[in-house]
């Protein structure tokens, strides 16, 4: 090998290890503890690429949509962020009716778009079961089967996580936590569920509320043990376990539905949390203050990277809700006033996280220190070749 072409060599390998970037990473849906719901259900917040600008300011890297725009798609595109796509409930009956079906979706909506968009997981359905529809209820088993077959034919199993997302709904009793086992009408459904994500290594995911809980029995639940305020907590008699915060309790309700199916290897992750700032004459504790102290304390909680009571190893991870207030959600007003962030980007409350408008700024700031980074890296591979180079004259 010629002088020069050893040194083209060099130099290519120098720069193929400093610009490439795995193309997939992790195969798991979750990276770290902390994620965010990104819903749209608005006609005043912001474009999906500047939403992009937002996730990246904040450090927020895992990101749940509700469906498979492709608008958004195309706007995380190259950004690093981690997403999981929503299969909406009323394409159930489609995807468990024809294999065809799931697999024409999954090209649309999925393979087109990776490695360059990070598409992670599809959760197929959302709290289906426990719901009024029967007919979806009946076809989530054959809905999740037919995408994860379509997922594998196309050899991306390794890379994109299938799941479902349940509500409290799903369980007969929840108090204390280690009593909480599935309900009866839908253990028809869940039991084969949870046989077929055990199989293909799936988590069990779970919509938890403090803030609907406590509004339940606010006679019996301490507003404090819902904030993770200090308070005196409860014990479970059964497990000789203490809980100071019901977060934590409903986690570990979910782990107990689990142990009494059979389930104790599955690992819970939380697809939904949060807690009005502004609701309805019934919805006294949707205040500003509530808010800011369940979704600092939350966020504070994540970062301790811990596990719960009663699985203790197993790092507790949660998606918040949401991004952003949606203000055509129907249902009462709570409902459209989930969000960290009011529709113009500006911070609901502030938990630690960057406006909008403070974001595009420093982004600007990190694509100025990036270029000087890649002008300084250049210059110490052109001095290295350059040693290089002469050593192999002398």
């Amino acid at each position: 090998m010629g002088v020069f072409s050893l040194f083209g060599w060099f130099l290519f390998l120098q720069f193929a290890a400093v610009l490439t970037d795995s193309a997939y990473g992790d195969v798991k849906g979750f990276t770290g503890t902390y994620g965010i719901n990104y819903g749209r259900i608005a006609d005043n917040i912001p474009s999906p690429d500047k939403v992009v600008k937002l996730l990246k300011a904040a450090k927020i890297k895992n990101v749940r949509i509700y469906d498979a725009d492709h608008s958004v798609l195309k706007a995380f595109k190259g950004s690093g962020l981690d997403l999981v796509i929503g299969l909406p409930n009323e394409y159930l009956k489609d995807m468990s009716f024809d294999p065809n079906n799931a697999m024409s979706w999954v090209r649309t909506n999925v393979q087109q778009f990776l490695p360059e968009t990070r598409i992670r997981g599809i959760a197929v359905g959302n709290e289906v079961l426990g719901g009024n529809n029967h007919d979806n209820e009946q076809a989530l088993v054959g809905a999740v089967k037919n995408i994860y077959n379509a997922i594998n034919k196309l050899h991306l199993a390794d890379i994109v996580q299938i799941t479902t997302a349940h509500s409290q709904a799903v369980f007969s009793n929840s108090y204390p936590p280690s009593s909480c086992i599935f309900r009866a009408d839908i253990v028809q459904y869940m039991k084969p569920l949870l046989q077929f994500f055990s199989q293909i290594g799936s988590p069990f995911c779970i919509n938890v509320y403090p803030f609907l809980a406590y509004m339940s029995d606010p006679e019996h639940i301490n507003l404090n043990y819902s904030l993770f305020l200090l308070n005196d907590g409860i014990d479970d008699n059964y497990t000789k376990l203490h809980y100071d915060n019901m977060f934590d309790a409903q986690v570990d309700a979910s782990y107990a539905a689990l142990n009494d199916a059979g389930f104790t290897k599955m690992e819970v992750i939380v697809t939904e949390t949060g807690w009005a700032s502004h609701g309805d004459d019934n919805e006294a504790v949707a205040t500003h203050q509530n808010a800011r102290t369940y979704n600092y304390n939350l966020r504070k909680r994540l970062a301790k990277r811990k596990g719960t009571p009663y699985r203790p190893k197993i790092l507790a991870r949660a998606y918040i809700f949401a991004l952003f207030n949606e203000n055509l959600k129907p249902g009462p007003t709570s409902e459209r006033n989930f969000g960290l962030y009011k529709p113009d980007g500006s911070i609901s409350y502030n938990i630690g996280f960057p406006s909008l408008s403070s974001a595009s700024s420093s982004m600007v700031s990190m694509k100025v220190g990036r270029i000087q980074d890649s002008l300084g890296l250049f210059s110490m591979v052109v001095t290295t070749c350059a040693a290089v180079l002469l050593v192999m004259m002398v």
